[in-house]
């Protein structure tokens, strides 16, 4: 099992966005040094899931994050410990570095996104699952998301749905706060696509008596298959409008190895 000596560097304004396929991981040694990485309390958590595919996903999630946090710095997988930060969100306890990360999961794909500093927030979805997302977007979009969604051709309405709510998805999840932000508080302008891979043309905005500032915010969309629709979000410390941020990706199998990759 690997154990980098080289360990990988994070400048600021660069964001590394990890990524595991969990239906590939079956190899039951594998899975139980797995296992063994989890404190107690989270092998509990991880128990608790009613059907073994939710199981066998919290536990890649656990090993995942403790693998790759352990890229960036000389600390082995089982030694990361962590607590709820601020606003309840899972923060590393005493870091040797200003790590910052957000982790999500969907079927057949588990993303991590890590930065130095900077609140980050990201979200995977399943755009085949089954549910009423025009619905969704009725009751719970801002009424400019619901125009701009509603008045597109019906054969694009899904897809579009995907955009915005991994993005406000990525935005709450930055925050910390879950659904204590309604969503009809912030609204996404998504501008027009210039690349098959990623769309960073993106604007944020906010009702008139939600207290935030769209200049410390950035956001991106990515598009890794015709299955799945990933968001990311940064609030940083100051007006991030003109920064310069470098997106690196790594495709992980925990304990194994990661391969730098130009994309999903």
């Amino acid at each position: 099992m690997h154990n980098s000596i080289q360990k990988l560097s994070l400048e600021k304004n660069e964001i590394h966005l990890w990524y595991v396929y969990p239906n590939k991981i079956k190899q039951i040694d594998l899975l139980n040094a797995y296992h063994a990485l989890l404190t107690p309390d989270e092998t509990q958590k991880q128990q608790r899931y009613k059907f073994e595919k939710d199981r066998h996903s919290a536990l890649i999630t656990r090993a995942f994050v403790r693998d790759l946090l352990s890229q960036y710095v000389q600390i082995k997988p089982e030694s990361w410990r962590f607590e709820k930060g601020e606003y309840d969100k899972p923060e590393i306890k005493d870091p040797p570095l200003p790590l910052r990360f957000n982790l999500s999961h969907t079927d057949e794909l588990i993303i991590c996104a890590v930065t130095l500093q900077d609140d980050i927030g990201c979200d995977v979805e399943n755009m085949t699952r089954d549910n009423d997302v025009l619905g969704i977007a009725d009751r719970f979009f801002s009424k400019k998301e619901s125009e701009e969604l509603f008045s597109l051709p019906l054969t694009q309405q899904r897809n579009r749905f995907f955009d915005y709510w991994t993005l406000k998805e990525s935005y709450i999840k930055a925050w910390g706060l879950g659904l204590s932000i309604p969503l009809k508080d912030f609204s996404f302008d998504i501008g027009v696509n210039e690349n098959n891979q990623v769309n960073h043309n993106i604007q944020l905005s906010f009702a008139q008596h939600r207290i935030d500032h769209a200049n410390v915010w950035r956001s991106w969309l990515f598009y890794p298959n015709d299955k799945h629709r990933i968001a990311l979000s940064v609030r940083a410390k100051n007006n991030n409008q003109n920064s310069q941020y470098k997106m690196r990706f790594f495709n992980s199998t925990p304990l194994i190895s990661y391969k730098e990759s130009t994309g999903f």
